[in-house]
Order: structure tokens, then C-alpha cells, then sequence
């Protein structure tokens, strides 16, 4: 029985670390994709991308939220897990952006 609860301890972490690596990465491409996008390197305009990271960002301005940040561990916890999500489907509409950065040549900036 302990076996059991060491494997699904570790696999708990390593779902949560993806997806903290997945909020990195989105947050590392949205940049460079925003001035391939307005530069007019990149086409495809990935229009989700740009509405889920505009949302992410008024959540995290917005004076009213779901649980109020005067509670303090609760408020700050509510706004960790909503803006995660909303970085980690941002980074799921900037694959093909991923894709197309891997298979442009280097580029002088």
C-alpha cells in the first residue's frame, strides 16, 4: 500500500510541474509571437491565444475576483490557479507557433 501512495504522490508531482513548465513556456513565446505576429513574420494569428492572455492579465488587475484577496492564502491561491489555467491554454494555441519558430532559420534582431 505505501508502494501505491509513493507512485501516485509522484505522479501528482510531475502533473503539476508539466504544468508549470507549460505556464513558462507560454509565458517565454507569447512575447516573441507578438512581434512575429505585428512584424508580420507570423500569419496564422493565433486570435485565442491573445484573448486567454488579455484575460489572464484583467483577472490578475481586476479589483473583484472570485474569492477577495484580503483573505489572505485563499485569495492569492484563487488567483494562482485561474490565471495557471488560462497560461496553460495559451500555451496549448501557441503549438503552432512553437512548430513554426522551430522550422524558421535564425533570425538577426
Amino acid at each position: 500500500m505505501a508502494m501505491l501512495s509513493k507512485i501516485w504522490f509522484w505522479n501528482r508531482l510531475k502533473s503539476r510541474t508539466w504544468a508549470f513548465k507549460r505556464m513558462g513556456r507560454a509565458l517565454r513565446l507569447f512575447i516573441p509571437m507578438t512581434r512575429d505576429v505585428v512584424s508580420g513574420r507570423y500569419r496564422p494569428v493565433p486570435w485565442e491565444a491573445f484573448l486567454l492572455m488579455g484575460a489572464a492579465l484583467a483577472y490578475l488587475v481586476m479589483p473583484f475576483d472570485l474569492i477577495p484577496d484580503f483573505l489572505m492564502l485563499i485569495g492569492v491561491v484563487d488567483d494562482v490557479v485561474i490565471v495557471g489555467w488560462l497560461l496553460s491554454r495559451v500555451d496549448k494555441h501557441l503549438a503552432g507557433y512553437r512548430a513554426w519558430r522551430e522550422n524558421t532559420p535564425a533570425r538577426a534582431e
